[in-house]
C-alpha cells in the first residue's frame, strides 16, 4: 500500500507533525528518511523490510556504510539520505557529550561509543578528553589494529591529554567479531592504564567494551 492510499490521520509524515516523532513505529520513523518507495513496493513496505533484513532499527543504525549497497531499490539518493541521518545523529550526541557531564546519562555515552565503532571491521581503541567538570573536550581513535587485536602505547595516550588539558580520560574498544565482555589482556590493558593515568595525575573515570549494541563497562562491574 502506498502512503497516499492510506487516511490522512495515519500517514507518517501527518502522525509525526501532530503527534510528535516518539508516537512513531521504527517502520513509520524510517519511512519518512526514505520518502518513496519502488516500483511494486510501497515506502512503508520497504522499511519494514529493510529494518527485518537487519534485525533490528538498532543494527541497521550501527551497519557499515557498504551494507545499505545491498539492499535491493536503495539507490544513492536513499543510501546518501539514511547515511545524513546516521551522521547527524553522530554529531547530536557529541553535541550533548560536550554540553553535559558524560555520566549524567550513561546510556547516551553508551549509545554514543556506538556510533562511533559504527560499521568498523577492526579493532579501534578510543580516548575521550575531559574536562573538570567531566564534559566532553574531545574524542580521538587513538590506535587501530585487526578483527581481533589493537597495539596500545601508553606514552601516546598520555602525550595526548596532556595536550588536551585533560582533567579525566575515559577509554573504550570494540569487539568487532565477539562479545562486549573483557578478555585477560583487556582487563591487564586496563590495570596498567590506570596506573599510567594516575602518574600524571589524570585519573580514567572508565573503560568501555562496545560489541554491536551491547556495551561493557570496567567502572560499572567495579574494575576501574
Amino acid at each position: 500500500m502506498r502512503i497516499n492510499d492510506l487516511p490522512a490521520g495515519e500517514r507518517p509524515r501527518e502522525r509525526l507533525l501532530s503527534l510528535g516523532a516518539e508516537a512513531l513505529t521504527d517502520v513509520e520513523l524510517l519511512a519518512i528518511v526514505l520518502h518513496t518507495g519502488t516500483a511494486g513496493m510501497g515506502v512503508i513496505q520497504m522499511a519494514e523490510s529493510i529494518i527485518t533484513q537487519f534485525g533490528s532499527l538498532g543494527k541497521l543504525m550501527t551497519a557499515p556504510a557498504r551494507a545499505l549497497n545491498d539492499i535491493k531499490g536503495l539507490g544513492p539518493a536513499k543510501r546518501s539520505q539514511m547515511l545524513a541521518v546516521l551522521e547527524l545523529g553522530r554529531r547530536c550526541f557529541a553535541g550533548e557529550m560536550k554540553a553535559q557531564p558524560v555520566f549524567k546519562s550513561p546510556k547516551s555515552l553508551e549509545q554514543f561509543l556506538q556510533r562511533q565503532f559504527a560499521g568498523q571491521q577492526s579493532e579501534s581503541f578510543i580516548a575521550l578528553f575531559l574536562d573538570v567538570e567531566h564534559r566532553m573536550i574531545a574524542c580521538e581513535t587513538l590506535f587501530k589494529g585487526t578483527l581481533t587485536r589493537t597495539a596500545v602505547y601508553p606514552r601516546e595516550i598520555v602525550r595526548r591529554a596532556l595536550e588536551h588539558n585533560a582533567a579525566a580520560i575515559i577509554f573504550s574498544h570494540n569487539h568487532p567479531s565477539g562479545a562486549a565482555l573483557p578478555s585477560a589482556m583487556d582487563k591487564m590493558l586496563t590495570s596498567e592504564l590506570k596506573k599510567v593515568m594516575d602518574c600524571v595525575e589524570i585519573p580514567m573515570l572508565d573503560h568501555l567494551i562496545v560489541s554491536g549494541t551491547a556495551v561493557w563497562s570496567f567502572r560499572a562491574n567495579g574494575l576501574c
